[in-house]
């Protein structure tokens, strides 16, 4: 039986790469820093579980630097990261894997010289390996202060008005659950290494869902536009290049 490690197992996607993992009958190892939360899904009877103190007040390392080398030099053939659209930087239009990075966020810049390590990595050591680069997910779990969370949160106190920016940007969404089935299908592939774009392809203003969401909940709401500006640090409007994804999908 093939074994996969999740690390982050109790978090936002990796719950969801869990169960799916579960679901189609692969063996899994999770780690996560609290077992209690790990308790809470239904996954976890179905997995080992190894609770990780991932965080060392005394170190200022990055986590991730300072666990990959050690998975790497196992022998571990296959290393799935996750990225982010952040590490192109302030770009619109469509974004191909191809295109140079230039982040201009702490979290871009992050992600980006994490990437450049794993690539160094994986010269090093020779294992084979897949960068996921998310563009915006959604779904129930999410950080509450995300956007859809906001609004669900406005709703359920009865607001009268949520204010929020223009939301004319473009954006491209996927829901969490269909970014988890990429994400094993991917990783169970073993064609294509590298960079992939974990997007639908397609642009939406930010506004669209915001209004579908309170029309799906009969929500008495007014949406304020316009009340807040739109972040420096990010581009009008951008999207993902789905190609390779879909590439790889179709034959995996």
């Amino acid at each position: 039986m093939t074994k996969i490690l999740v690390t982050g197992a109790t978090g936002f996607i990796g719950h969801h790469v869990v169960q799916w993992l579960v679901n189609h009958d692969y063996g899994v190892i999770t780690t996560g820093t609290s077992e209690k939360k790990a308790k809470k899904f239904s996954w976890y009877d179905s997995v080992k579980f190894v609770a990780a103190d991932y965080y060392s007040e005394e170190e200022n390392l990055p986590v991730e630097m300072r666990f990959l080398p050690s998975f790497a030099e196992y022998g571990k053939t296959k290393i799935i990261v996750a990225g982010t659209c952040y590490e192109y930087g302030v770009v619109n239009g469509c974004l191909s894997e191809d295109m140079l990075t230039n982040p201009t966020t702490v979290y871009g810049i992050a992600k980006d010289t994490l990437r450049r390590y794993l690539l160094f990595l994986a010269e090093e050591y020779g294992f084979s390996w897949n960068w996921v680069r998310l563009f915006f997910l959604y779904s129930e779990g999410q950080n509450p202060k995300s956007l859809f969370p906001q609004i669900d949160a406005a709703i359920a106190r009865g607001d009268t008005e949520f204010p929020m920016s223009g939301g004319e940007q473009l954006r491209d969404y996927l829901p969490v659950e269909k970014i988890a089935e990429y994400i094993c299908r991917i990783a169970l592939q073993s064609d294509v290494s590298g960079i992939v774009n974990y997007c639908s392809g397609k642009c939406v203003s930010v506004r669209r869902p915001v209004e579908r969401r309170g029309a799906e909940l009969d929500a008495k709401i007014s949406l304020k536009f316009g009340v807040y500006g739109y972040p420096a640090y990010e581009s009008v409007a951008f999207w993902g290049d789905a190609l390779r994804l879909h590439e790889v999908i179709d034959d995996a």
